[in-house]
């Protein structure tokens, strides 16, 4: 994985740039430590920080191939596939890596060479005869792409925080910024960064960038199609896809691991890695995430019946792993809040954030190479929304239903448009959903809400994973991400899916012969979080730092009252703020990030 950017203008000249292009270089440092890059003429210059995994030596960027340079950031895991189609076609090869391959196919099939690619990429290609810039992203959206277009320059980057170092771009927040922060925050509509001057290049789209302007467009839908196959069928189909997904994202020329938490969807990534590293004689690592004294604190409830801790020992020693429990200091976690927003560039996950941050720094120190299990709940229906009827029909955000926890912590009157915002992309997101004239009610309620989920939800677990991992020099994939089995899970029946009436039914019957019983059927369990007092007792004395500064402007945004009432009583707030993770003590971390936010980047109000 890697960090790019780059610049281009036909009214300024890049050459001239030196002192820019050095802190956009800086800014990325984190993303790629081990070697950086530039490509400078007048009208363009291209930036790359690399993290090396495939061919260290020969893998330098920026990349060239005749008239065409390549900056890139991604895994392609079918990689030996169309380098050997390109091979058949008179393509040779100087390295291993797939950046070559990627800049080559583009040489050949243009914006087409897209639909080839099986991976998790973002990357730039610049036309020198042409002076045309070609951008892609990934189908789901696992790779980061920003872009901005003002005062006569077009620029792109892996990193917010990274345009922000170009003078002619600046950190200005209009209304549409305030309503993502403040009624839908931590998560973000698909193409924004909250900043009215930066948009994202949505998922599964590419745009051309000439004389002649911008074109954008898409190269995958999610599309609805009948499904075919029985149970039976779809059960082995289930465990091909997972199984080939996980064995394919597992080529690396550095040492590579696995986070496991004792759930079901780690301890399936960990089980196949682990027999093909023993199948060549090795040993795979596996990690997982706990804090001090959590045991001493960890209250059961409906919604985390057993600790993680209970499970990972049984899936360990099963696979026959070196097994690493990371356990984290809860004060560290709760003051890393500022640094993981400051590495996310906007607010964001308070301590789901924070924790993993300093969980992804510990993981480095032994591996450069992770496999995560997200996404499974997002498509295989494992969220208590998707079996909860009363809250499956709502129409709204599950996993935040109302504005009312929102509203309470505001001042009257802010933010007036709020709850229109809101309704706005929910709607706009259920009206792009692909349906079959044949769905029944419930079957077309589970394509919106899979929509949703895969839109909104998941978006921000991977944005989560990709900043905070790479601001370790971690590089983390995503096997459930992988698009076949994404369209495959979306067109499957709900009673399929759904088997034995469990949250993701299917994907436990697809393996439940190579698990321990106890983790194939165990209840889902939310990522593993601090109960601990002492993180709610240092977010309080931050809180109080934002309270205190009377020149930030937060002071006409917050009901001060308001967000005193919860540091005295968390549990008085009664609905989360986003999903089960963000209650009473991570609506104060919020706050808490949303000041450093402004203060870090000068945040200018319009």
């Amino acid at each position: 994985m890697c960090g790019i950017a780059g610049i281009l203008s036909k009214t300024k000249d890049m050459r001239d740039y030196g002192d820019v292009i050095e802190s956009i270089s800086n800014s990325l440092k984190m993303r790629g430590p081990d070697a950086r890059g530039e490509f400078i003429k007048p009208y363009v210059s291209l930036i790359h920080r690399r993290l090396a995994v495939i061919d260290p030596e020969k893998g330098a960027q920026p990349m060239h191939f005749g008239e065409y340079t390549i900056v890139y950031n991604g895994e392609i895991y079918n990689t030996e596939d169309i380098r050997n189609e390109l091979k058949s076609l008179g393509y040779t090869f100087d390295t291993h890596c797939d950046t070559e391959v990627v800049l080559k196919a583009y040489h050949k099939w243009k914006e087409k060479s897209a639909e080839k690619l099986n991976g998790i990429f973002a990357y730039g290609i610049w036309d020198d005869k042409k002076r045309e810039l070609f951008l892609c992203r990934d189908r789901i959206g696992v790779k980061p792409l920003y872009y901005s277009v003002k005062n006569g320059i077009f620029a792109f980057a892996s990193r917010i925080k990274s345009l922000l170092e170009i003078p002619e771009i600046t950190p200005r927040v209009d209304s549409e910024g305030l309503n993502e922060v403040f009624m839908l925050g931590p998560a973000k509509p698909i193409g924004r960064a909250v900043f009215k001057d930066i948009d994202e290049l949505p998922p599964a789209y590419y745009m051309y960038v000439n004389e002649s302007g911008i074109k954008m467009e898409t190269y995958w839908r999610l599309e609805a199609k009948n499904h075919t196959e029985g149970f039976e069928e779809s059960v082995e189909h289930t465990h091909f896809l997972v199984s080939d997904a996980i064995k394919k994202q597992l080529v690396s020329d550095v040492p590579l691991c696995t986070f496991l938490s004792g759930g079901l969807d780690s301890s399936i990534i960990s089980m196949i890695a682990s027999k093909e590293y023993k199948s060549r004689g090795e040993t795979l690592d596996t990690f997982s995430v706990d804090y001090i004294d959590n045991d001493k604190y960890f209250k059961s409830s409906l919604f985390q019946p057993n600790k993680d801790s209970d499970y990972i020992g049984l899936i360990s020693e099963a696979i026959g792993s070196n097994h690493k429990n990371i356990v984290l200091d809860n004060a560290d976690v709760a003051r890393a809040v500022i640094d993981s927003t400051f590495a996310r560039g906007v607010p964001g996950f308070t301590d789901v954030d924070s924790s993993l941050l300093l969980f992804c720094k510990e993981v480095k120190k032994h591996n450069t190479v992770a496999l995560s299990g997200e996404c499974a709940d997002e498509i295989f229906g494992g969220y208590p929304w998707y079996h909860n009827k009363n809250i499956l029909f709502e129409e709204t955000f599950p996993w935040s239903r109302t504005t009312d926890v929102r509203r309470s912590i505001l001042k009257d009157g802010f933010l007036p448009d709020g709850e229109e915002f809101m309704r706005y992309h929910y709607l706009k997101t259920v009206k792009s959903t692909s349906y079959l004239d044949t769905d029944t009610k419930e079957e077309k309620r589970m394509r919106e809400m899979f929509r949703l989920n895969l839109d909104w939800f998941m978006q921000t677990l991977l944005v989560r994973k990709d900043v905070m991992s790479m601001e370790s020099s971690l590089e983390v994939r995503v096997p459930f991400c992988d698009y076949r089995i994404v369209e495959y899970a979306y067109n499957m029946p709900w009673h399929i899916k759904s088997y034995e009436g469990r949250e993701k039914g299917i994907l436990r019957k697809a393996f439940e012969n190579e698990l321990p019983y106890e983790i194939a059927w165990r209840k889902k369990s939310p990522y593993p979080k601090t109960h601990n007092p002492i993180f709610f007792d240092v977010i309080c004395d931050l809180t109080k730092e934002v309270l205190n500064d009377s020149q930030s402007p937060l002071n006409e945004m917050l009901n001060k009252e308001r967000v005193r009432e919860l540091m005295k009583d968390p549990d008085s707030l009664k609905e989360p703020w986003y999903g089960q993770l963000m209650r009473g003590p991570q609506v104060l971390a919020y706050i808490v990030q949303i000041y450093w936010w402004i203060k870090d980047n000068n945040v200018e109000f319009i």
